[in-house]
């Protein structure tokens, strides 16, 4: 009985590799057109992205059995269909995005003059202006705005086809302004914020599990002309299920780069996508346009675990212990390190990216990384929970 290439066989099932990437596999899934008659409450099809009225959404869920047909028809757009679309005057009144553009405006403005603010994950530095965390400072400073603003049905609605009710909102403002240049292709949180070298840690059903986690949309705050770079989208690129890791790679960027398609948009247009939809912001090639965007990300209510942790307070707790064990050989490293996966938190989000952005990738530092830095190191316990403390801080809004 030869075992040898079984093994290998359901090695390779199991996890995915960045070399295994092939391109061609790829091309036959994203080379596909995208067929209106599929999709009977959409208006159109441009450029393979389906397009729906607002309007015409919200008298399609009149019944009971018109909402359902809705939310099944946008579901699977996202998991089987283009992965992307655009809803039309989703805002009928956009006196509600002046007035929170305005407030946005003031932000930026006061970042500028206080040199502090959210880089991108995904841009060079200075390129973008962002916003993190523009939910909250919306809602703290302008709370009946706010509640205009996300009473959107229709933010509800397409959250709701994708991710079930109880879902979470988060939103980020991104500003590209004139000049600033395109982000590199990317899939989005939570396995697109990870490198390579972790990605293939994860086996493939996790791969296949991230992208129905959460949903990325977008409010278009301004009038979006092709030349003031709305976002670059790949249709059907969704469905690659070694996507997290072919983008590493660059013939898939260079695939990108040639057949990525773009869309006008206007302002109070909403704009839906599954993240793992190879997409980027475009090049703001025009003179005077500030481009706009509020980011919507939404999340899963099931991405939380069961209990309340301290984690903090069994990292303080647990240190000494490991760093006397690892001393007198009662621990090997391998085991203080199982032993830091089930205390501190081993994950870097959430978070307040304004205090604690990423330094050196695309993720700030972990507890436990801080736990295993502060081992090595030989610190002292004392020092070891003010870092903790410290770091915990840089975590509240």
């Amino acid at each position: 009985m030869k075992t040898d290439n079984s093994a290998k066989q359901r090695a390779d099932r199991v996890w995915l590799t960045e070399a295994a990437c092939d391109i061609e596999d790829f091309r036959a899934l994203v080379e596909r057109t995208t067929l209106l008659a599929d999709y009977p409450h959409a208006i159109s099809v441009e450029k393979n992205v389906l397009i729906y009225d607002g309007r015409q959404v919200l008298d399609a869920t009149a019944s009971p059995e018109g909402r359902r047909a809705v939310l099944a028809e946008i579901c699977e757009a996202f998991a089987t269909g283009p992965g992307v679309v655009v809803i039309k005057q989703a805002y009928a009144d956009t006196t509600v995005i002046d007035a929170v553009s305005s407030l946005f405006d003031e932000i930026i403005n006061e970042q500028h003059r206080t040199n502090t603010g959210g880089g991108d994950h995904f841009a060079k530095p200075g390129a973008n202006d962002r916003i993190w965390n523009s939910l909250e400072k919306h809602c703290l400073k302008d709370p009946e705005n706010f509640a205009a603003y996300y009473g959107n049905a229709l933010i509800a609605l397409v959250s709701e086809a994708w991710l079930g009710p109880s879902y979470q909102m988060t939103a980020q403002v991104n500003r590209v302004n004139p000049g600033g240049a395109a982000q590199s292709a990317h899939r989005d949180y939570h396995l697109g914020f990870q490198t390579s070298s972790v990605i293939e840690q994860f086996p493939a059903h996790v791969h296949r599990l991230s992208p129905v986690l959460t949903l990325q949309g977008a409010v278009a705050h301004c009038d979006m002309p092709l030349e003031s770079g709305p976002t670059l989208f790949l249709p059907f690129s969704q469905g690659y299920e070694p996507g997290y890791l072919a983008l590493k790679r660059p013939e898939f960027r260079d695939y990108f780069d040639r057949n990525h398609v773009q869309l006008p948009l206007q302002k109070g247009d909403l704009v839906f996508f599954n993240p793992a939809l190879f997409h980027a912001a475009g090049t703001n090639r025009s003179q005077g346009i500030k481009r706009v965007a509020n980011l919507l990300q939404v999340s899963s209510a099931f991405g939380r675990a069961m209990e309340t942790v301290n984690r903090a307070r069994m990292s303080g707790v647990l240190y000494p212990a490991l760093k006397t064990m690892l001393a007198d050989g009662r621990l090997t490293q391998v085991e203080a390190g199982n032993a830091i996966a089930s205390c501190a938190e081993g994950y870097s989000f959430p978070t307040n990216l304004d205090r604690d952005p990423p330094v050196g990738g695309l993720a700030p530092k972990t507890q436990a990384q801080l736990m295993h830095e502060a081992l090595a190191a030989g610190w002292e316990a004392q020092a070891f929970v003010a870092a903790l403390a410290e770091q915990a801080e840089k975590k509240l809004s």
